[in-house]
């Protein structure tokens, strides 16, 4: 079963990442209480959002995913 606390989360990152912000996990952990990004991205992708990852090298050498969405302009 579904948790109505997933749809909330759901639409505050399409709305950040609509707005041309990218989000990381840890981002969204402070943002939005939310502990399962990709997930929550997973999720707005089968909803038919097109979602952009960059895997991004931190300086302290761990790797994280950064997503975005591309701009609406053509």
């Amino acid at each position: 079963m579904k948790c109505l606390q997933d749809d909330s989360q759901n639409t505050l990152i399409l709305g950040h990442l609509a707005r041309g912000r990218s989000l990381t996990p840890l981002q969204a952990l402070r943002l939005f209480d939310c502990l399962r990004l990709g997930g929550r991205i997973h999720e707005l992708r089968e909803r038919g959002h097109t979602i952009k990852r960059e895997m991004i090298t931190l300086n302290s050498g761990k790797r994280i995913a950064r997503y975005t969405m591309p701009s609406a302009r053509a």
